[in-house]
């Protein structure tokens, strides 16, 4: 079996406290009110993105459709607005994980970049079918700052699977 080129190191399994706890936080992030920026990255999206990509079976559909929920809830938008586009992400995310492995970060930054966008107009368009405002053009900036930023929830989400389970001088890992 050929390895992808990305995986220069053998990875310890995810710790499902730690993989749900960074999604609780990236909610809570999206939860703290920095005004009416329009180019505000959706951090929640980032992170459910990330983990559909590394553990598909851990992080699903189910899982996007309840976190859209909330931030419906909490934003006072359309009820299933952010729920739709958050399920259409994770499963475009799901449907591209095995490919995207086979990336460099950079390269998985660029093939996630369509789906952030797509993520964006499909809550902008159920925005103004239910009525809304257009939100402004300023909006296009946030998907491209969400993959500026996945490298970054790469290496940050990555790290605890990257540390040697034992710690031994006679064998380095």
């Amino acid at each position: 079996m050929i390895m992808p080129r990305s995986s220069d190191q053998l990875l310890l399994p995810v710790n499902p406290v730690f993989m749900w706890g960074s999604l609780l936080l990236a909610l809570t992030f999206n939860l703290i009110p920095f005004g009416r920026v329009n180019a505000m990255p959706d951090v929640l999206a980032l992170a459910l993105v990330f983990w559909n990509v590394h553990q598909p079976r851990r992080v699903g559909i189910g899982a996007a459709f309840v976190f859209g929920l909330l931030m419906d809830v909490h934003q006072g938008a359309l009820l299933g607005q952010h729920a739709l586009a958050y399920t259409l992400l994770s499963f475009f995310a799901t449907t591209i994980h095995r490919r995207l492995l086979w990336f460099s970060v950079l390269g998985q930054a660029l093939q996630v970049l369509p789906l952030f966008v797509a993520a964006h107009a499909v809550s902008v368009l159920v925005r103004l079918a239910a009525g809304g405002v257009f939100p402004g053009w300023n909006l296009v900036f946030a998907p491209v700052i969400e993959a500026l930023l996945w490298p970054v929830a790469a290496v940050l989400l990555l790290a605890p699977q990257r540390r040697a389970p034992d710690r031994d001088e006679n064998r380095p890992l």
